[in-house]
């Protein structure tokens, strides 16, 4: 079977994985410029060289053996590390966050920078609606996007998906990205509390990351809470940068000098609110949904989902 699938996350890559190695032929699209969606990495230019930052997902924990078999298959291929800093369980992708997922889309077959913006079924196959063209023709379709941009591609098809994507809320996340020339005075890497600041972490102190020991800036991402980001979710990066700034400065305890990167990013959807489920699957319409909307808020929540789904699809060709 051709499926097509709309976002190549790790959701929807690790669905394409397993089908792909039932034999079956995938192909994906993703409206983003490369892979990484919700865990990428920020590369911005400075004097001393690029400042990088994860400012989506910080790093993942394998609860479950089957996640744990995948981090320990991407540290074997070394674009994963332990970050003890952040538990002791922690893995972070190298050198960025986005590794983990670009080492799943270079084996598929993925377009970048397409957005898909609806569904027709012909009686017989699928077809993806884009600017101008269709895609197709796809004997089953996979949605492997945030809830909130699911819901409207599976309105017209499969209303008991689209009703669960419609009542998944998600949490925005306004994230800083900052960047000096010297370290700040501080002796700690990783911060999580209550308040304005949610997480705090020194992006280069990451397994393979560039830090001033290499002549790179210290490189800071600091995430504010969910309260906080519903709160300014309509301001403008400008504004919100020079709030963040200042709650770090107050945490912090010290009076940072000017940075050499200052840069605000709103995630609309960044923590989604579990569904219950683990994926959807509709075996007469050929039609299923995966992402962490329907697991957990985790970057495991998301390859659990797509992993169940690829799962369901695979037992029911069997039966």
């Amino acid at each position: 079977m051709h499926f097509g699938i709309i976002g190549a996350g790790l959701a929807g890559l690790t669905c394409a994985d397993r089908l792909v190695g039932a034999g079956h032929v995938v192909s994906a699209f993703d409206k983003g410029r490369g892979p990484g969606g919700r865990m990428s990495t920020r590369r911005i230019d400075t004097p001393l060289g690029q400042a990088r930052f994860d400012h989506g997902a910080q790093f993942c924990a394998a609860t479950t053996p089957g996640f744990a078999r995948q981090v320990a298959q991407w540290a074997e291929r070394g674009v994963a590390a332990p970050w003890p800093d952040a538990g002791p369980d922690a893995y972070v992708g190298v050198p960025g966050m986005n590794a983990l997922v670009a080492d799943l889309a270079q084996r598929h077959d993925v377009t970048f920078e397409c957005l898909v913006k609806g569904l027709v079924h012909d009686g017989r196959h699928w077809w993806l609606v884009l600017e101008g063209e269709r895609r197709g023709p796809f004997d089953a379709v996979v949605v492997a996007t945030p809830a909130e941009q699911a819901a409207p591609l599976l309105s017209l098809h499969a209303f008991p998906m689209a009703r669960a994507a419609a009542g998944s809320a998600s949490q925005a996340c306004w994230t800083a990205m900052m960047a000096w020339a010297e370290p700040l005075p501080l002796d700690w890497t990783v911060w999580r509390g209550d308040g304005p600041l949610a997480w705090v972490a020194r992006n280069s102190a990451k397994p393979g990351r560039p830090g001033p020991a290499q002549g790179a800036p210290d490189c800071w991402v600091i995430q504010a809470s969910a309260d906080w980001s519903r709160q300014h979710l309509e301001q403008t990066p400008e504004e919100v940068i020079g709030q963040i700034a200042d709650a770090f400065a107050d945490l912090a305890g010290i009076a940072p000098p000017e940075p050499l990167v200052a840069r605000a990013h709103r995630w609309r959807f960044a923590r989604p609110v579990g569904a219950g489920s683990t994926a959807l699957w509709d075996d007469m319409l050929r039609l299923g949904a995966c992402g962490d909307w329907l697991t957990e808020p985790t970057v495991q929540g998301a390859w659990l989902s797509g992993d169940a789904l690829a799962g369901r699809i695979l037992a029911r060709k069997a039966a």
